[in-house]
C-alpha cells in the first residue's frame, strides 16, 4: 500500500502544481471596463459592495457585489424610477443620480445620493440587493452634490458634501453639516466650509470627498483637477471641523491612467487597505480600477510606490483574495426570463407598456418621436463593457407600423443605428446618423437596403477607440458590411450606449436576442 501512495505522489503534486499554474493570482485595471461611474465600496463581513451614479437612466443607482474587490455580480438597482417622477419621464442628460456614498450603520445599508437641481437624498436596506427605502430629501437646494456621511465615536453624527459650480455659482469647497444620527435631518441650515481648494495651491475643482475616522485623524479623500486630468487627495485634521492639512496621495505620474481619483477606501477582514476609483475613457466612460494602498506616517499611499508621497496607479497586482470565481455583470440577453436583464437601463423613467418579455423574446412596442433619439425615453440602453467586442441581434419588423423604425443603435452626444424602416408596406435596411444629438441634429440615411423579409440580423463591432462597423445578415450565417465606421461619442458625463430602439406611431418590433462577444 505504501509503494502505492509513493508511486502517486508525483502525480499529486504534479496535477497541484497544473492547478496552481492555471489559477490566476494577479488581477489587472481596470477591473470594470464599463462606465460605472462615481464608485463608492465598502465591505460588510467577508464580501464588497460597491454603488455608482447614474444620472438620467432609470433605474438608477447600480448595485455590485464582490467577494475579492476584482469579480464584481450586478445584484439590481436602489432606484427603480428616479424623482421626482414627473421631471425625470423625460430625458435629462447629465442630470438625476450623481456621485453617490454607500454606508453600512446601525444593522442597515445607506445610500445618500445627490441631485444637482434639487438637493441629498438617503435611502436604506437591511439587504443589499434590496428593497430599499424611497429616497427622502434629506437637504434641498440646488448644487449640493458628493454627500458623504460620518457616524462619530462621540454619537455625533456629519454629513460633508461639495457643490457644483453650474447650480450652486461656486464649487472647490467641501461644506460639513451637522445631521441627526438616525439620519432623517439635518441639523444646521448652511453648515460650515471646513476645506476650501481656492486656498490651496493648484487646486481645482474639489469634489467627491469620502469621510473617514482612523487613528484620531478624521479624514476626507477627495479628488481635484477634473475627472480627465485630475489627482486624488487626503486631508486630515485632528478635529472634524478642521483645520486640516492636505497630501496628494495619487498621481497619474508616468503611468498611462490618466486623472487617477474618487472612489474609496476599502480594509480586508486581514487588515490590508485597498482604494477603488476610476478613470475617465470618454466614449467607454469611467470605467473602475483598484489600487493597492498603504499607510506611511499617518497618510494614505495609494498605488505603486515611486519614491514620493504620492502613489502612481498599477495596471496588474496580486489579487486582495486568491480563488475566486471570475465574474462580471452581464451583458447579453437571450430574453427567455421574465424580466429583462440587469445591464439594461432605460433613458428616461420607463411605462411598462413600453416593452414585453415573454416566449423567448423582446418585443418593444413603437413609441413617439418629434425629433432625434435624444429626448426619446424609451431607448433601452446598456453600458459598453469592454475596449473591443461585437453585438449581434435578430429582430422581426412585420409588426412594425407604417414608417416606423426599429434596430440596433450607439447612443452619446453622435449616434448611430442600424435597423429597419417600414414604406408602403415594405421593409427597408437602413443605417442612420445623427452628429451632434443634443443640438437637435437631424437624421441622416448613410446608407439602405431593400429587404424581401422583414427579419434581418443586426451586427456591430466595436473596435479600439469606439470605432464602430455595422453589418447585416439576411440568413443568419453571412455578414454584409453596410456604411462607413462610425466613432462612438460619450454621451453628457457618461460614456456611449448601446442598445435597442423602436419608434412610430403604432406596431412593434420583435427581438430574439441581444449577444455580445469579445
Amino acid at each position: 500500500m505504501g509503494r502505492i501512495l509513493l508511486r502517486c505522489l508525483p502525480f499529486v503534486f504534479a496535477a497541484l502544481l497544473a492547478a496552481c499554474a492555471t489559477a490566476p493570482r494577479d488581477y489587472q485595471n481596470p477591473v470594470l471596463h464599463a462606465d460605472y461611474s462615481d464608485p463608492d465600496a465598502i465591505r460588510v463581513g467577508d464580501k464588497y459592495y460597491l454603488i455608482t451614479s447614474s444620472f438620467n437612466n432609470a433605474p438608477g443607482l447600480p448595485l455590485l457585489e464582490s467577494p475579492d474587490l476584482v469579480n464584481w455580480t450586478l445584484v439590481g438597482h436602489a432606484l427603480p424610477q428616479l424623482v421626482p417622477l414627473d421631471v425625470f419621464a423625460k430625458p435629462q442628460h447629465g442630470k438625476g443620480v450623481w456621485a453617490p456614498c454607500l454606508r453600512y450603520h446601525d444593522g442597515k445599508f445607506w445610500i445618500f445620493y445627490p441631485d444637482p437641481d434639487f438637493g441629498i437624498y438617503v435611502m436604506t436596506a437591511k439587504e443589499f440587493a434590496g428593497p430599499w427605502s424611497a429616497p427622502q430629501l434629506l437637504a434641498a437646494g440646488k448644487g449640493l452634490i458628493d454627500p458623504t456621511p460620518l457616524w462619530d465615536d462621540d454619537g455625533q453624527a456629519y454629513l460633508l458634501h461639495a457643490w457644483a459650480k453650474s447650480r450652486a455659482g461656486f464649487a472647490n469647497v467641501l461644506t460639513l453639516r451637522r445631521m441627526a444620527p438616525d439620519g432623517s435631518r439635518l441639523l444646521d441650515d448652511k453648515g460650515t466650509v471646513i476645506i476650501d481648494g481656492n486656498k490651496l495651491s493648484k487646486y481645482t475643482t474639489l469634489e467627491g470627498p469620502k469621510f473617514y475616522k482612523r487613528d484620531g485623524y478624521y479624514y476626507v479623500f477627495a479628488p481635484a483637477g477634473g475627472v480627465e486630468s485630475g489627482w486624488q487627495s487626503v486631508f486630515r485634521s485632528r478635529r472634524v471641523d478642521g483645520p486640516y492639512e492636505d497630501r496628494i496621495v495619487m498621481a497619474q505620474g508616468g503611468s498611462p491612467v490618466n486623472g487617477p481619483h474618487q472612489g474609496a477606501w476599502v480594509q480586508t477582514p486581514q487588515g490590508e487597505d485597498w482604494f477603488v476609483h476610476f478613470q475617465d475613457k470618454r466614449a467607454y466612460g469611467r470605467v473602475v480600477h483598484l489600487q493597492p494602498m498603504a499607510w506611511r506616517d499617518g497618510w494614505p499611499l495609494i498605488g505603486k510606490d515611486v519614491g514620493t508621497a504620492a502613489g502612481e496607479p498599477v495596471l496588474r497586482y496580486r489579487l486582495p483574495v486568491a480563488g475566486q470565481t471570475a465574474a462580471a455583470p452581464p451583458t447579453s440577453d437571450e430574453f427567455n426570463g421574465a424580466a429583462l436583464g440587469l445591464q439594461w437601463q432605460w433613458n428616461a423613467n420607463w411605462q411598462p407598456s413600453w416593452y414585453q418579455v415573454a416566449d423567448g423574446r423582446l418585443r418593444l412596442f413603437a413609441q413617439p418621436r418629434s425629433g432625434n433619439l435624444w429626448d426619446v425615453p424609451s431607448v433601452l440602453l446598456q453600458k459598453l463593457p469592454a475596449e473591443t467586442f461585437t453585438v449581434t441581434t435578430r429582430v422581426d419588423a412585420s409588426a412594425l407600423g407604417e414608417a416606423g423604425v426599429a434596430g440596433l443603435v450607439m447612443y452619446g452626444f453622435d449616434y448611430a443605428w442600424l435597423g429597419t424602416r417600414r414604406t408602403d408596406g415594405r421593409t427597408q435596411l437602413a443605417l442612420v446618423s445623427c452628429y451632434k444629438a443634443e443640438a437637435n441634429c437631424h437624421e441622416q440615411q448613410e446608407a439602405g437596403v431593400e429587404l424581401s423579409s422583414p427579419q434581418v440580423w443586426l451586427r456591430m463591432q466595436v473596435l479600439a477607440g469606439g470605432v464602430t462597423n455595422f453589418s447585416y445578415s439576411v440568413d443568419g450565417e453571412k455578414y454584409t458590411p453596410i456604411g462607413a465606421q462610425f466613432t462612438a461619442r460619450m454621451g453628457r458625463w457618461v460614456g456611449a450606449q448601446m442598445g435597442l430602439f423602436s419608434a412610430g406611431t403604432t406596431g412593434h418590433v420583435d427581438i430574439d436576442y441581444f449577444r455580445v462577444t469579445p
